[in-house]
Order: C-alpha cells, then structure tokens, then sequence
C-alpha cells in the first residue's frame, strides 16, 4: 500500500534535500551577512529578502509535494459504464482497472493519477494531486540556486583575495571549516542549478503539451508503430493548446479520473493505444528457459562476471530464478534480458532482470 507521510520523509531522498537546503541557506545567510549586510544597504536588505523568499518557496513547495502526494485510483475503481472496461487494463494488485493516464508505481504499490513519474527525491509519485507543487518547487529550486551560486562564488572571491593581501578585520578571515562547508554549498547550488534546471525544462515541455513523462514515451512509440503499420498518426487526446494546458494544471478543477478532451478524439484513445502497444510487444517478445541459478544480485561477479561487469543502469527488479523457470523477455542487452516470469494458473508474474548467461530460448532447449 501507499506509504504515510511521515514514513515518506523518513528517506534519504526528502532527508538530503532537505540538507541541501538548509547547507545552501546558512553559506548565503553568513556570506551576505559580511560581505553585503541587509542593515547596510537598500540593495542588501533587498537582496535578502529576495533569497529568503525563494529559500523558503522551495522548502514549502518540496514539503507540499511530498505530503500531498500523487493522488491514487480507488481501490476497486471501474468505469460508470461497464462496457468501457474492455478499454482498460486491469491491475490485480489494486484490484481495480486503470483510469486513464493512470499507472501503476511498484514502489508506491498503487495505481497513481496521471502519473508522471516516481521521484526518490520526494520519496512518492508526481501524479495528479501533486504536479504543481512540484513544479513550482523545480521553479523556486533553480532561480534560488542560481542566485546562491553568483553570490556565494563573488563572497569566496572576495574572502580569498582579501585574506590573501594581508586584511586584518576580524568579519573579513573566516574560518577553514567554513570556508570548506561554502565551497561544498556552492557546488551542491551549480548541481541544482544544472540538474534540476533540465527537469524543470522538461516539465513545463510537458505541461504546454499536457503531456507526463510516460505519456510522451507512449506518444513516442504510437508514432514509430503506426508509421510502421501505413495507420494514421496518432492524435494525443488531451492536448487542448497551451493556455488550456496550463489552466489544467494551475486553475482547473478535475477528479484525476475523466479528463477534459479535443474534440476529434475519444475517451479511450490513448489507453486503446496502450493495449496496442502492449499486445504488439507481447507479440514480439521471446521465451527463455533458465538453464543456470541466478540469486538476483545486482552484481554477481562470482558467477556471471561478465554481466556484473556490464549491470544496467537502472534500479528496476531483479529476478531470482532457479533452472526451469521460463521468463517470457520483452527487452534485451548484450549481458542482460527483462522479462516476464512466467507463473502457473495466469497468476501476476513478477517483472525484472537477469543474466543472458543464465538462460536459453526455448525453442533451443526444446531442441
């Protein structure tokens, strides 16, 4: 099930953010204290304010996303019309279908709300309920960061050459320990800036459009699938213009369950084109029978070497087999497949990777 609030900031994602925050305010709250006080000036006290407004939109607006969470499909939700549930899939964890533009997150354990994506830094999804507020917080993240990164970087500037030329004044040599603790604030605010900078990017891409991350893919391969078929292009539903687009995230009211749509498109286009794809990919995957144990650590070097050596970047599952297991494989590398576990009576399989060197095609074993 969903995890608490409280158990979601109990995690090193919200616990380093949070960190950060708090590195970066305390080198600008002291530089600017020396070297550009707020009491002095007009511009300093301006200036304070200012970065103090941004430090604390970011913490606000991180804490908000957080807590709010994603927004989830009730459990056992279905459509009002039973005939439109052959344009659904089903989720048998939640027991319940998927609403549209709704997923299911394994490390949330339900389906989530116009799920963009899961993000270790708050800990949970960015889905419906919560968009906003994470977007606002890439946005207040980025320009206070920015601003810290000037600064402090001018602060370290002056300090160094003054303490170098021989100054005197008691406010003007600071001590090693701090210098060290500005010098890691300010490469942790050039990281944000660059890094969460480029997701901020590709979130308000996605929010002109009205697209989520996972959408964008679907998008992406109903393109490549129906050029390939000679079908017409795919139309995405929910882009209704920018203004529009915009207004559904910041303004509009909605359930998270039936969105507004263009008016030349259907409910259920973009999930028809999800079981399209889906079935299409079933089609095309391939069946492998484990010949050899793999216990699903994420570097066996001791007994697949060449794998461990060459592990996939990513932090999906690994799957524990044992000989004689069948694994139904949908995506291939050189040293590694995922697939499908193939379990009796059509109960859920689990989902994850595993060594090429431990398993051959079927058709090979039956051979």
């Amino acid at each position: 099930m969903a995890s608490t609030p409280i158990r979601r900031l109990c995690h090193w994602g919200p616990i380093s953010v949070l960190g950060i925050i708090k590195l970066i305010t305390w080198a600008m709250v002291n530089f600017l204290g020396i070297w550009w006080p707020p009491h002095a000036s007009i511009g300093g006290a301006f200036n304070a304010v200012v970065f103090l407004a941004f430090a604390a939109a970011t913490l606000y607006y991180f804490l908000q996303s957080l807590l709010e969470g994603p927004g989830f499909v009730p459990v056992g939700w279905k459509p009002e019309n039973e005939a439109d549930a052959e344009y659904l899939q089903f989720c048998t964890i939640c027991n319940s279908y998927k609403a549209p533009r709704s997923h299911h997150c394994k490390k949330c354990g339900q389906c989530v709300l116009k799920m963009d994506h899961h993000c270790p830094w708050i800990n949970c999804c960015v889905g419906h309920a919560n968009h906003c507020y994470f977007t606002t917080f890439l946005m207040c993240a980025v320009i206070g960061c920015s601003m810290a990164s000037v600064e402090l970087s001018i602060c370290m500037y002056y300090a160094i050459t003054r303490a170098r030329l021989g100054a005197t004044g008691a406010r003007l040599l600071m001590p090693l320990g701090m210098v060290l603790l500005t010098l890691l604030a300010i490469g942790m605010a050039v990281g944000v800036v660059l890094a969460v900078g480029a997701l901020f990017y590709f979130q308000v891409r996605g929010i002109l459009r009205n697209r989520t991350t996972i959408e964008d893919w679907i998008v992406e391969k109903a393109t490549g699938r129906r050029a390939e078929q000679g079908l017409p292009p795919f139309i995405f539903p929910y882009d209704l213009g920018w203004r529009r687009n915009v207004d559904m995230l910041l303004g509009a009211k909605h359930d998270g369950i039936k969105w507004p749509i263009r008016p030349d498109c259907g409910q259920y286009d973009l999930t028809r084109e999800q079981q399209a794809q889906k079935l299409e990919k079933r089609l095309r995957s391939r069946v492998y029978r484990i010949s050899e144990p793999y216990s699903g650590w994420w570097l066996p070097i001791l007994t697949y070497p060449k794998a461990a050596f060459n592990a996939p970047c990513t932090d999906e599952h690994r799957l524990v087999l044992k000989p004689g297991d069948t694994v139904r494989v949908t995506r291939q590398r050189r040293h590694w497949l995922f697939g499908e576990q193939v379990c009796e009576g059509g109960n859920r399989a689990p989902r994850g990777w595993f060594p090429r060197d431990a398993a051959i095609p079927a058709h090979a074993h039956a051979a």
